[in-house]
């Protein structure tokens, strides 16, 4: 058996003695090491936990702001279509009435009406190059709208139904009831200087009587809507209301014959 001399003794203990002292403080010093370590590690992953998210975000912002410009596309073109359909509709039924009218009628667009006051008249694209003249009357496939009151050669003015200061016979179509038709502040048609024993009802149809030259005879003014006495007690008034929707109107024929 070896036997360790004193130095050698020596030099092993203080071996095993600095083995462990080094054991001890790795030992001491991993812990803090890999938290240090950990820090940044964890910092990176939350970096890059929100850049994926920042990344998602603007992804889905981007095809939110697509998916919009294109339904507002698609919206605007069915406007469109739906606007060209209606249009469409209104055309076939002013040519269909046109065809079966004995009337002879001009077509015309209205290309200017004021924005206050729909009594004013409203102006067309058509105007004595077409054949237009003053005092002809304008229609729609509904019923009476007005009269010409101004040409140029490629414009007319039309007078409303509804102007006060103009008047059509009217008769009613029942009871055959002759009176003047003009038109009040409210936008609705009278029919004034009625007879005391005058046959007229609410929900009587009025039309043109023929009588003025410048309306044909038998075209819709409109609808009895409430019947009474004037202030003096001598006349009866009646209350139509237009058969023609003045504030609405967008195509007009004009009987030239």
């Amino acid at each position: 058996m070896f036997k360790l001399t004193r130095k050698q003794l020596r030099t092993y203990l203080f071996s095993i003695l600095l083995f462990v002292l080094l054991i001890l403080s790795v030992s001491v010093f991993r812990k803090p090491v890999n938290a240090s370590l950990r820090q940044p590690l964890g910092l990176a992953a939350l970096l890059k936990r929100e850049a994926a998210g920042i990344i998602f975000f603007h992804r889905n912002l981007m095809e939110n702001r697509s998916l919009k410009r294109e339904n507002d596309f698609l919206k605007t073109k069915i406007n469109s279509l739906s606007e060209y359909y209606l249009e469409n509709l209104r055309l076939k039924e002013a040519l269909a009435f046109k065809n079966k009218s004995p009337l002879k009628l001009i077509a015309a667009g209205i290309i200017a009406r004021p924005a206050d006051n729909w009594s004013l008249g409203i102006v067309i694209d058509k105007g004595s190059y077409s054949g237009i003249r003053k005092g002809m009357s304008a229609i729609t496939y509904l019923g009476l709208v007005g009269r010409v009151t101004e040409t140029t050669e490629h414009t007319s003015r039309i007078t409303l139904l509804n102007d006060p200061n103009l008047g059509v016979s009217g008769i009613v179509q029942r009871s055959r009831q002759e009176g003047l038709v003009s038109g009040t502040l409210g936008g609705n048609l009278i029919m004034k200087y009625l007879p005391e024993d005058a046959d007229i009802r609410i929900q009587d149809t009025v039309i043109s009587s023929g009588l003025d030259a410048a309306y044909p005879k038998g075209i819709l003014i409109g609808t009895v809507v409430e019947v009474g006495r004037e202030f003096s007690g001598l006349s009866r008034y009646a209350l139509i209301r237009p058969a023609v929707n003045f504030s609405n109107i967008e195509e007009i024929l004009v009987v030239v014959q």
